[in-house]
């Protein structure tokens, strides 16, 4: 089945990033947008856009009903949620499947299952895949669990059974802080999850967070397209990624490949997903989790191996076959993401505001996935990254080299970004020698000497703040002119409202 019209239920340079892809496919395009997005870029690319209401998420693109009412009215046959919101949400992918709209992701029962940290560890544990040992099912006794994380020997983690992003996860280092950190990741569980269920695995030393993107069609085909590298991470989440990585054997990449692929067959996976792994000090993996959806890294499988993830992911919920197979698949060369954050790289903070200047860096083997124009605004309602800076070139040195090159020519001013983190990165012994673990920024960014600020650079910084204040003081407003693109769009003022 054919689909002939998609709603990308996300926003930003996801959105974007989907609707390039659909074009490309000629399917018509429907987006929606929030009150507070309606100026923003991503929704013009649209054939279609209409407005939700509401400012935050929980209004807008987490609320389930009116991204269905859009879909419905819109005669839409599909919906591609993008990653976040309501991508991993078993309740909305049902719904669609209710309303007789194709979810463009697994099935809800999948998703349900590998949400929930606890299932996903057991359904790990049926496929045969190496776990850190712990607790099987979730724990709730503090007694018992200060038992448990005795025999499985400190350091351990207490983790959120339906966590993510580092909410409701401890690491405790003696039993003496155990009973305070129990309390604290339950209570932390609750508040960002509404479930407080907690589990316990023994902490990895050193460890890096290696994932296996993985497709999987609905005839019973599968394939892995290799790992990428993610122990680039500040507060858990990751900021610089890479493929391949720079410390996996051809013969380790195999197992944790075919790993990832027994899992997803134990459960019936369908459409892209990731399996992700820690590998500890002595080159040993171990299960971690899943992701049911596109990944924010997806762009570095992409240039290294030349497929279209999106493009993938819709044929496979068009019924087709994988139109390859794993001996079909190689590595090409390296490639690099460094996400840019509006955050002060000192304290990682959100730095929110308008954008006067923006431009993005160019050339062979760069890529940008953006949403931001000149005159955006970084909100306080969403997440602060900029863009998604990606580049690719024949070796991993060349493709370091280029991201220094193109980090350099990335002009954004008005708000502070998380540009000199990365370049700190990418220049630093140990990232160069590919030896590092998830804990680079407490061991090298934290502890670094930082040079004192020069008076000459501080006055030229006022002297630039003064110029763009007197710019966007100063700036007067234009009418919209309409934009002919092709018949799609004929300017903002014939876009549709649809207002709840």
């Amino acid at each position: 089945m054919k689909l002939k019209k998609i709603l990308v239920a996300n926003r930003g340079e996801i959105a974007i990033r989907v609707l390039r892809t659909l074009r490309e496919m000629k399917i018509k395009t429907v987006a929606i947008f929030s009150e507070a997005d309606q100026d923003s870029r991503f929704h013009r690319l649209a054939d279609e856009a209409y407005c939700i209401g509401g400012i935050t998420s929980r209004e807008s693109y987490l609320n389930i009903d009116k991204v269905l009412e859009v879909a419905k009215k819109t005669g839409c046959d599909g919906i591609h949620p993008g990653y976040g919101f309501l991508s991993e949400n078993e309740q909305f992918a049902k719904q669609c499947q209710k309303e007789g709209i194709v979810f463009i992701g697994p099935k809800p029962h999948v998703i349900k299952s590998l949400g929930d940290k606890i299932e996903a560890r057991k359904i790990a544990i049926q496929a045969e895949l190496p776990i850190a040992s712990g607790t099987e099912g979730s724990i709730e006794a503090l007694e018992e669990a200060r038992e448990i994380a005795k025999n499985v020997g400190f350091p351990v983690l207490i983790k959120a059974t339906a966590g993510g992003g580092g909410k409701g996860m401890k690491r405790v280092d003696s039993e003496e802080d155990f009973d305070r950190m129990f309390q604290t990741a339950k209570s932390e569980a609750l508040a960002a999850f509404g479930d407080d269920r907690v589990y316990i695995e023994k902490y990895l030393e050193n460890p890096r967070h290696i994932e296996i993107q993985i497709l999987c069609d609905q005839h019973g085909n599968g394939v892995y397209l290799f790992e990428r590298e993610c122990s680039i991470q500040r507060r858990h989440q990751k900021v610089i990624e890479e493929a391949p990585s720079s410390v996996l054997t051809p013969e380790l990449r195999k197992q944790m490949g075919e790993s990832a692929l027994r899992l997803a067959k134990e459960i019936g996976y369908t459409n892209a997903g990731t399996v992700e792994f820690l590998i500890d000090k002595n080159m040993k993996y171990y299960f971690l989790e899943v992701n049911t959806r596109l990944q924010v890294e997806h762009p570095v499988t992409e240039m290294i191996t030349g497929l279209d993830l999106v493009r993938e992911q819709v044929r496979i919920a068009e019924g087709e076959a994988l139109d390859m197979s794993q001996s079909d698949l190689k590595i090409n060369g390296h490639s690099i993401e460094c996400r840019i954050y509006a955050e002060d790289s000192e304290n990682f903070l959100p730095s929110i505001g308008k954008v006067p200047h923006y431009v993005e860096p160019n050339g062979f083997g760069i890529r940008t996935d953006s949403a931001i124009e000149q005159g955006s605004e970084i909100s306080i309602y969403y997440d602060p990254m900029i863009s998604k800076l990606v580049v690719w070139d024949w070796s991993r040195q060349q493709a370091i080299n280029k991201m220094l090159r193109a980090l350099q020519e990335y002009e954004i001013s008005g708000v502070d970004t998380t540009i000199p983190f990365c370049e700190f990165v990418l220049e630093h012994e140990a990232f160069k020698s590919g030896k590092f673990d998830t804990h680079f920024v407490q061991n090298y960014y934290l502890n670094r000497e930082k040079p004192e600020s020069s008076d000459e650079k501080n006055q030229a910084a006022a002297v630039l703040s003064a110029f763009l204040h007197n710019i966007e003081r100063n700036k007067v407003s234009v009418e919209k002119t309409p934009v002919n693109t092709n018949g799609i769009n004929q300017g903002w003022e014939k876009r549709k409202f649809l207002r709840y």
